[in-house]
């Protein structure tokens, strides 16, 4: 007893260390974010604002698509997962390799339009900064993701061909706490994702599902395992 106080229990210090290191990262794989000059002003390309643009450059029109990115990050970083500070890291690969590393403490505008300026600004400064302090809240890095990755994460990719496992027995059976998880989901409407650096690949649904729900599934699998409400 020191000053007057009984140390911790043992138990309780060991709950505390392994805590710290219960740790998931996401990385948004395929990112449709690309701008051009449409008019006067630089644009996010999206199917529904620029069908006729994209047509006219020869482009297919349904790929463009980074509405699925606005929705996957709001799912992240709403999460009860995000918000109790176990999700330590978010990284967007768009199909022109630009690699986007995304602060989790970030507040992305709720509305697309918004979210659409800000993509502008991003790729065309390369930063976003908090506006009361130095941080960078969004910044473009160099690639690959795979040097941003904890050594010994265990690297998780989804692809509806392989074996199905419910998420919430895979996350209970196959994930250590002491080893940091990290969730490669695809941002595109069709496809399949680059999951050639997944130590393992699973479907968690006979059917296929949004980049949301997938990331809305994995996060409430991953907040029951630690008992986050």
């Amino acid at each position: 007893m020191v000053g007057g106080l009984a140390p911790p229990p043992e138990e309780d210090e060991q709950e505390r260390e392994l805590d710290a290191q219960r740790q998931v990262i996401f990385v948004l794989e395929s990112a449709q974010l690309e701008t051009a000059q449409v008019g006067k002003s630089y644009q996010l390309l999206n199917c529904d604002d620029h069908g006729s643009y994209l047509m006219k450059h020869k482009k297919d029109p349904a790929l463009y698509r980074p509405d699925i990115t606005h929705q996957a990050l709001l799912t992240i970083l709403d999460s009860p997962l995000n918000k109790a500070g176990k999700v330590k890291g978010i990284y967007i690969r768009t199909v022109k390799n630009v690699l986007i590393q995304v602060n989790p403490k970030v507040r992305i505008p709720r509305t697309f339009k918004r979210f659409s300026g800000l993509m502008v600004q991003l790729l065309q400064k390369l930063s976003i900064r908090a506006t009361n302090g130095p941080d960078k809240l969004l910044k473009v890095i160099k690639g690959p993701v795979t040097k941003y990755l904890p050594a010994n994460a265990k690297r998780i990719g989804f692809c509806e061909r392989s074996d199905l496992q419910p998420i919430q027995t895979f996350v209970q059976q196959q994930l250590d706490d002491a080893v940091p998880a990290v969730f490669i989901v695809g941002a595109f409407a069709h496809g399949e994702i680059d999951s050639s650096y997944a130590d393992v690949e699973i479907a968690v649904s006979q059917y296929s599902l949004s980049a949301a729900y997938a990331l809305a599934r994995i996060t409430n699998a991953m907040e029951m395992k630690w008992g986050i409400v």
